[in-house]
């Protein structure tokens, strides 16, 4: 039988999250989640049967609207390097709570093996094969270099997407007395889609 929905699993999901940042998953207790979202232990077992689970609604909580614009922007026509420049504004945009939730990933994807096996099933079913499908359009059309091989052209279009505006988000919040020296969140988008095209466009290589 279904679980009925109330707001009681969405607070769990908001407690274990900032529970998860700050103390990670194997650091973090079930019974100081079910406090922090004002309910009692029982209650995160009815609606999520291991922490591990927690974890995965933790992360669907928000990839599944960032899965939804991802698609949405790389099925739209234009050029590969217009699509490039919104794909990078549009993890430039990302909120404070969906970044989060990537810090967490990161962490779990380098602490954990189950939690990496986890994460990789559920991202092949997700953005993954998008990625990878944009990429390879742009091999056979050859406005990516096809000398390059596609998984790394995709990893570095995904590290470079996320990697430095955390790196800008951590500095900006952080050390306040360099913020001034940090590029806004728009303009470092459009600089890093310029770096990810100048290396996969074929042009200066040696």
């Amino acid at each position: 039988m279904p679980r009925p929905r109330s707001d009681i699993d969405g607070r769990i999901v908001a407690a274990a999250r900032s529970r998860f940042l700050t103390e990670g998953v194997d650091g973090a207790s079930l019974r100081s989640i079910a406090q922090d979202a004002g309910t009692n232990l029982g209650m995160i077992y009815y609606y999520f049967s291991t922490k591990d689970e927690l974890f995965l609604a933790v992360v669907e909580d928000v990839y599944a609207k960032m899965l939804d614009d991802i698609s949405q922007l790389l099925s739209e026509p234009g050029e590969l390097a217009e699509t490039v420049n919104r794909l990078f504004h549009l993890f430039a945009r990302m909120s404070d709570v969906e970044f989060d939730v990537v810090r967490i990933i990161i962490r779990e994807a380098l602490v954990s093996s189950a939690r990496l096996n986890s994460l990789v099933e559920r991202f092949s079913r997700g953005h993954v094969p998008l990625v990878l499908g944009f990429v390879q359009r742009g091999l056979v059309d050859g406005s990516i270099d096809r000398s390059l091989p596609l998984p790394a052209v995709a990893a570095a279009l995904a590290a470079l997407a996320v990697m430095p505006n955390l790196l800008r988000r951590r500095l900006v919040s952080e050390r306040p007395e360099i913020a001034p020296l940090v590029p806004d969140a728009e303009t470092m988008a459009s600089a890093l889609a310029r770096v990810a095209l100048s290396g996969i466009g074929g042009k200066g290589r040696p």
